[in-house]
């Protein structure tokens, strides 16, 4: 963990070997079982320290979570519109709250934190979907389950991955109706300092109150200075 965290680009197998002084197939071993656990990830033939481990630390010098601390953050969004605003990183096909400041409800189903919901028909999806590797996000691709959740929802491949295409050269991702009918989200990524998109922060408003317009004109900028707010506590 002490030589990943020397290197945020993240490191090859060979490299780690060389560094800490092991067979590769001893790195082999320890760094799959970093990956298996859940505090490295694996990027092609890059392996690099997880956002899991940050959590860790954070809760172990402040017995509270790493959200904790973002929350004030988050809040102030969620009040300006009376809106909630929601944080979650990248599990398999679906993203995964790690933070909630709810607002007014406007979902069928209850959201709280460790709630999963489908990463390729929401806001928070769509950025963190962007920010994979080409390799990852080809995969992620080929074997998503898209299923119709409206009459909105994007379900064909080549649309969805025009979508995440989108939101990586825009920098946020409008997702209007496609996980409900009358949600609309915006969401933009926090990215880390070697430029890894590692959570999504986003505010999600019922379609009457706010049109993809209103959202992108009004809500966006003020999710942009929460974003690098949030990205200046955590990371620099």
């Amino acid at each position: 963990m002490e030589i990943l965290a020397r290197h945020p680009a993240g490191m090859t197998l060979t490299e780690m070997a060389e560094e800490a002084d092991l067979t590769r197939a001893g790195a082999r071993r320890f760094l799959l079982t970093l990956v298996a656990t859940g505090y490295a990830s694996q990027s092609g033939r890059l392996f690099s320290l997880s956002p899991r481990l940050l959590m860790v630390a954070r809760t172990w010098l402040g017995g509270a979570s790493l959200w904790t601390f973002a929350a004030p953050i988050m809040r102030e969004v969620a009040g300006k519109f009376d809106e909630a605003c929601n944080a979650a990183v990248l599990s398999g096909e679906d993203v995964v709250y790690v933070a909630r400041i709810p607002g007014r409800r406007i979902l069928s189903v209850a959201l709280d934190v460790g709630t999963r919901l489908p990463a390729y028909c929401t806001s928070m999806g769509r950025v963190l979907l962007s920010g994979l590797a080409v390799d990852d996000l080809k995969t992620f691709l080929t074997q998503a389950t898209l299923e119709r959740r409206t009459p909105k929802t994007i379900t064909g491949r080549a649309a969805l991955d025009k979508a995440i295409d989108k939101a990586r050269a825009e920098g946020f991702a409008i997702v209007d109706q496609e996980l409900e009918l009358g949600l609309r989200s915006i969401a933009v990524p926090i990215v880390d300092r070697a430029g890894r998109t590692v959570a999504a922060i986003n505010v999600s408003t019922q379609s009457a109150r706010f049109s993809v317009e209103a959202m992108e004109r009004d809500i966006l900028p003020v999710l942009r200075q929460a974003k690098q707010r949030v990205e200046e506590f955590f990371f620099v």
